[in-house]
């Protein structure tokens, strides 16, 4: 069993990854030339990501996860930590406007993707050392005072969907743990309010869903409806098998983060439909090898496994929903990457290093 395990995740990890550099090399190639003179000025930076990632996974497949359990608070603490830093000036750095990165000479920190992965574990952590206490209003509201400042400093950004992921994330992971279904629809009636009011409060982002409603409409079309116009373009144009690899018309400059929020979509006018279902089948692979190892977890009474296992399919299944969702129009536009398949440091490095995470608790799986 866990060995079969190994291999749901294993297989389509790599095919992920695999098709993540093909489809960044393709989708890069004029704006690199345009920005660097070098049209694989990207490709280039993401096998390095991905070389760093492969070590931080060698990292984590030999540490414990009980270790994870124990320092838990020190990776969210340095989480909210960067997240403060990033609004110090000089120190954060400014893309369209949001401020999401740190730069260190040539690399990028992104302070939010390094949250998710520490409010993963976190909160696993709290949920078992405060079981039999969590239905507690007091056991309850820690969290969501984590949450809360968190959702602040990432709101501050601004960065929409990362909030919402993230709210989603914990919400998840301590219904799972066991709130009662009261205090699930109070959070849940809670984060669609906040939600409402930072849409509604910002000119952009309500801009953004009246182009949702209507991407082609003749006054959005070139402003807040232009990404999503042409993502639905570029999907069009795919048809069933696709233009072919690298014969992408949407990437030469009509859609604007084509090797980033928007790979999708130049994967399917690329490669197809069938192509596109192609990365739900591996996603979806995963997804079933994860929730296997986290269902096993609980089995043999390792809680903090199980919910960190839950936690890691949680977070990418909500990240590549809504990467998708947004690509087809089916959400308002927001910066989120597609896991494993756009182009990004921060991001690939945390993945993989989570996919780390559950092959390492599946080996110790083995062992009781």
């Amino acid at each position: 069993m866990h060995t079969k395990n190994n291999l749901l995740i294993l297989i389509p990890f790599i095919g992920l990854l695999s098709l993540g550099f093909i489809m960044v090399t393709s989708a890069s190639i004029y704006v690199a030339d345009d920005m660097t003179g070098d049209p694989f000025y990207f490709a280039a930076r993401q096998l390095l990501f991905i070389s760093i990632g492969l070590l931080a996974m060698s990292f984590f497949l030999i540490l414990p996860s009980n270790v994870l359990y124990a320092s838990d608070w020190i990776f969210m603490l340095v989480s909210i930590l960067l997240l403060a830093v990033l609004f110090i000036p000089e120190v954060g750095t400014s893309v369209n406007g949001s401020i999401r990165w740190i730069r260190l000479g040539p690399i990028n920190i992104q302070p939010s993707e390094l949250c998710k992965f520490s409010l993963i574990l976190y909160i696993s952590g709290y949920s078992v050392r405060r079981m039999s206490e969590i239905n507690t209003l007091r056991s309850f509201l820690k969290p969501l005072f984590l949450l809360f400042i968190i959702s602040i400093l990432i709101m501050g950004q601004p960065d929409l969907g990362s909030t919402a992921i993230i709210c989603l994330l914990v919400v998840a992971i301590l219904f799972y743990a066991g709130i009662s279904f009261f205090q699930f629809s109070m959070l849940s009636l809670l984060i669609a309010l906040l939600g409402y009011l930072a849409i509604s409060s910002s000119p952009m982002r309500l801009a953004r869903v009246l182009a949702f409603t209507d991407p082609f409409a003749e006054e959005v079309v070139r402003d807040a409806g232009w990404q999503l116009s042409n993502s639905l373009i570029s999907i069009g144009q795919g048809g069933w098998f696709g233009l072919g690899l690298g014969n992408s018309f949407q990437k030469n400059f009509f859609l604007p983060e084509a090797h980033t929020d928007f790979i999708f979509a130049i994967l399917v006018e690329e490669l197809g439909v069938v192509g596109g279902l192609f990365l739900l089948v591996m996603f979806i692979m995963l997804f079933v090898g994860i929730l296997r190892i986290s269902l096993d977890s609980f089995k043999k009474a390792r809680l903090f496994q199980g919910y960190v296992s839950f936690g890691i399919f949680i977070l990418i299944a909500i990240q590549s929903l809504f990467n998708i969702a947004v690509n087809i129009g089916l959400l308002p536009t927001k910066g989120l990457t597609l896991p494993f398949i756009s182009y990004g440091g921060t991001s690939i490095i945390i993945m993989m290093s989570l996919i780390a995470i559950v092959l390492r608790i599946n080996n110790e799986n083995k062992l009781i």
